[in-house]
């Protein structure tokens, strides 16, 4: 799809990931992004296809890329999506998520 979003759009969305949800950034990763023996993970970028992040697997970084589940191409959809990856990662691993 490419770059709906604008570059302060995704360095807003990456700082409120990285300071208020890195728990939940290290849930996707492990359950949607095939990183099930990371330790860390910071959100590093995002498109209209899917969010980036750098995980962190035996003490090294590696990139992991997420797809959202269709295309978005306002900001306002971003906030839903996530919920929606954080909630599937938390079924998928056992973990309960918070309401």
């Amino acid at each position: 799809m490419g770059q709906p979003f604008t570059a302060e759009v995704i360095v807003a969305v990456s700082r409120h990931m990285n300071a208020d949800h890195p728990a939940d950034s290290l849930l996707i990763c492990r359950a949607l992004g095939g990183r099930p023996d990371a330790t860390a993970a910071t959100m590093t970028g995002m498109d209209g296809d899917g969010i980036d992040f750098a995980a962190v697997v035996d003490g090294r970084e590696v990139p992991v890329r997420v797809p959202f589940s269709r295309p978005l191409t306002e900001r306002a959809e971003v906030r839903p999506e996530v919920v929606r990856m954080y909630r599937e990662s938390c079924a998928a691993l056992g973990v309960p998520a918070r309401p």
